[in-house]
């Protein structure tokens, strides 16, 4: 028996010694040390030795089997090595005279839009803050009165999850917990709440060159004592311009929003056509539905944790998608989300 130990030891270090890629390694362990390999067969032997002997014999059975799997480990590893090396040898060689490519990536233009805004707004004294996409329907609905089975809600062809919860079909879903976050005890300081929250939103609808189902806005909302509709109009006014870095066309029109009252949607003149002949971009009306906005409704404030008896303020959704499309003279939606380099590397950070 201690022969035949002696000689699978030999036989196993010259076959290892011989393989020279992993699956020659990996026959080697079944070989070996499977259920049915050599080793292993060792043990079926002792049958006809003393307890003494089985002893003695079983305890070098389990040296040389743990001898085998770390030689079999230490193979593998070498052959891995010579592997790299080869590849490395067939590699051509690196010319080091070869003139640097200096071509660099952009920044997608809804990200240089938004990035714009936020520099605009936070100069303004607004605070950017940031919101999950995935919210719960008291979030995206309820905390802005747009209560179960409310009729608004058939605007808004909503992703539903399967725990309940839902992607976020408008940056609004953020407000209740910005208002809530900063509350009336920063206004009792003297001090307005001024935030924008940008971000992602979802909605299940047909695609054309004006709509897709996912796309970004930037909600935003001032409250303080006395905040009238004319702040509102100055700040979207001196937003825009910043933007255009000229004077926009804009008008505002009567809309419907539960969480608004009074509610607009400022247009904006499209800036593809020139708001003349029409186009794709404006559904050939010369006019691009921007921002939906009004006066934040009294149980929207209630319900953040504000006295709408003390304090009014505005709120509005502007479209980073939509605004992109007009700074950039991007005729369709559907190329902001399509992934090609080509239409996306034209865009660059100017600042």
């Amino acid at each position: 028996m201690n022969e035949k130990l002696e000689q699978l030891k030999a036989q196993l270090k010259q076959e290892l010694s011989s393989a020279v890629d992993a699956q020659t390694l990996e026959n080697l362990r079944v070989k070996y040390l499977g259920k049915k390999g050599s080793i292993t067969d060792l043990l079926k032997g002792m049958k006809s030795l003393s307890n003494e002997e089985k002893k003695s014999f079983g305890m070098k059975v389990n040296e040389l089997k743990q001898q085998a799997a770390e030689s079999i480990s230490k193979r593998s590893q070498e052959i891995k090595e010579l592997e790299i090396k080869k590849e490395i040898e067939l590699m051509p060689e690196f010319d080091l005279t070869i003139p640097v490519k200096e071509e660099r990536g952009s920044y997608h233009p809804i990200t240089l839009v938004q990035r714009e805004c936020e520099r605009i707004f936070t100069t303004m004294g607004f605070n950017v803050e940031d919101y999950p996409e995935v919210v719960t329907d008291y979030e995206c609905f309820e905390a802005v009165n747009v209560p179960k089975n409310h009729p608004a809600r058939d605007m808004q062809d909503t992703y539903y999850l399967e725990n309940g919860e839902l992607l976020k079909s408008q940056t609004s879903a953020a407000q209740n917990a910005i208002l809530r976050k900063y509350g009336p005890q920063l206004i009792e300081k003297g001090m307005p709440i001024r935030a924008i929250f940008p971000g992602r939103c979802f909605r299940n609808e047909a695609t054309d060159a004006t709509h897709e189902n996912t796309f970004f806005q930037m909600e935003g909302v001032m409250v303080d004592k006395n905040i009238s509709i004319s702040n509102l109009i100055y700040f979207m006014k001196t937003m825009l311009s910043e933007v255009f870095q000229k004077d926009i066309k804009v008008r505002l029109r009567p809309g419907f929003f539960p969480f608004v009252e009074p509610g607009f949607e400022l247009d904006i003149s499209c800036l593809i056509c020139g708001g003349e002949t029409g186009c794709p971009s404006c559904n050939h009306s010369g006019w691009l539905e921007l921002c939906p906005c009004g006066m934040i409704h009294p149980e929207v404030l209630r319900e953040g944790g504000i006295d709408p008896e003390k304090y009014t303020g505005f709120a509005f959704g502007l479209g980073l998608t939509r605004l992109a499309m007009m700074k950039y003279g991007i005729k369709d939606i559907r190329d902001l989300n399509s992934g090609s380099l080509k239409v996306m590397s034209q865009f660059t950070d100017d600042k």
